[in-house]
């Protein structure tokens, strides 16, 4: 300030020294006159350059980075400027902080696998994320300040938003849903600031399908005990009330043990599934001959054979080359003893089985029933490895079956990182095959 004062007195000293040097007395208040219009005019020249680096500043287009430094000006002007530059540079630090933040909080709702959109006060997308792009089939960038009722027109979210009750979600078909592969979506919106909404969406298919096979696993589960318990407790209160004959009694009996071995497979199934899907995966250090498994499913394939029909179909064994297979024995023997059973229980008496052992030119290992049965339609063969899923459950049950088999046999064969392969046509029978990898096959040299 002292710096400015003096230099508007040695403006006015020089101007009036310049007036009394021209024409005296009257040329020094001319002089005077001249000097204050020069310090005006220095003044605003200053203020010029200082307003034109603000008006640049202001009109730059990229507002974090600063257009240029400011003029160098002397005096107050240059306090002022440099004031004016520090300014800047926080509002622009602020600026970058603010950003930064944002794109941080953007990005961690990009990555979130809920689907969030962000309505504005009338409800038009102001900013959704990629999950909820593809959730509702929205284009994250046409489709900004578009009202969300023109692009999802679900009745029941139409309905959703209608009423404003936000309290509880709403569950709408998702895009590219159909009836062959439905998808759920639960919407949820939520209230913030003024008058806007969070809208978040979430990926339910999954937890769908589960619930409903919980629901169908337990009334299957149900259904399946319940048919044996009437017919036991029904022989039992026979026995009980009326006098029988001992051959009578007999049969009775008979029917009453037949159908508590039922029971008991079934429970004994529901164990296996339970203990494959809790227990760890079996691991290559144990290896087990080919040939001592398949004389165990031969085994017990020709006396289920024997029980089924007097008759049955004709079995052939082929163990092939001597071989070993590294996991787990109870697991594998489960797995190709279900395989082997099923085609027993749903061959004709003059059909033929066919169970093989074949070593694949890559070193997999090919474990095959083939059998000569009814054939199976090409829309159950994608279900059959579900729980209790069969194609004719009368036969099933005439037969044993619990539904249980090729489910823990698909089990199995992931646990041992084998695939389950399964060919059939109605009227020419079927081939279900478990291929092994390589790495848990090794062939041995005959002694």
């Amino acid at each position: 300030m002292i710096r400015r004062w003096l230099g508007f007195f040695v403006c006015f000293v020089v101007c009036g020294a310049a007036g009394w040097s021209v024409a005296g007395r009257e040329g020094v208040a001319w002089g005077f006159l001249l000097g204050a219009a020069l310090w005006q005019l220095i003044g605003s020249f200053y203020a010029r350059r200082l307003l034109n680096w603000l008006r640049s500043e202001q009109s730059n287009e990229t507002p974090v980075l600063m257009s240029g430094a400011p003029p160098r000006l002397p005096g107050v002007w240059g306090e002022v400027a440099d004031r004016v530059r520090r300014l800047l540079k926080n509002r622009h630090q602020q600026y970058k902080d603010s950003q930064a933040r944002l794109d941080e909080f953007l990005a961690a709702l990009q990555a979130s696998p809920n689907g969030v959109v962000l309505l504005d006060g009338v409800g038009r997308i102001e900013w959704c994320n990629q999950t909820a792009a593809q959730h509702f089939g929205f284009d994250a960038q046409r489709d900004l300040l578009q009202h969300i009722a023109n692009l999802v027109r679900e009745p029941a979210f139409s309905d959703y938003m209608a009423a404003a009750n936000f309290s509880h979600d709403v569950v709408i078909a998702g895009n590219f849903s159909t009836s062959a592969r439905p998808i759920k979506l639960s919407v949820h919106v939520h209230r913030y600031g003024k008058d806007r909404k969070l809208l978040l969406s979430r990926d339910i298919t999954a937890l769908e399908q589960a619930e409903a096979m919980r629901r169908d696993f337990v009334a299957n589960v149900s259904h399946e005990i319940r048919t044996p318990l009437t017919v036991v407790s029904g022989f039992i209160e026979t026995l009980q009330t009326l006098p029988l004959k001992k051959a009578d009694r007999d049969r009775y009996l008979a029917l009453m043990a037949l159908q508590s071995q039922r029971m008991q497979t079934l429970v004994e199934d529901l164990l296996t599934l339970s203990r494959l899907e809790g227990s760890p995966l079996p691991g290559a250090s144990e290896w087990h001959a080919t040939r001592t498994l398949f004389a165990q499913c031969e085994q017990e394939a020709r006396a289920l054979s024997s029980v089924l029909a007097p008759q049955g179909p004709q079995l052939v064994f082929e163990a092939g080359p001597l071989c070993e297979i590294a996991g787990s024995y109870n697991e594998i023997r489960s797995a190709l003893s279900n395989l082997v059973t099923n085609a027993v229980r749903y061959t004709p008496e003059n059909g033929l089985i066919s169970v093989s052992w074949i070593v694949l030119a890559d070193g997999h290992g090919e474990f095959r029933v083939k059998d000569t049965g009814p054939g199976i339609a090409p829309e159950h063969l994608l279900r059959l490895t579900e729980r209790f899923y069969r194609i004719d459950r009368s036969r099933s049950r005439e037969t044993g079956g619990t539904g249980l088999g090729l489910a823990i046999v698909k089990h199995v064969a992931q646990r041992h990182g084998a695939e389950l392969q399964i060919k059939s046509q109605l009227g020419q029978g079927s081939c279900f095959s478990i291929i092994f990898p390589a790495a848990r096959v090794r062939v041995l040299q005959p002694v």
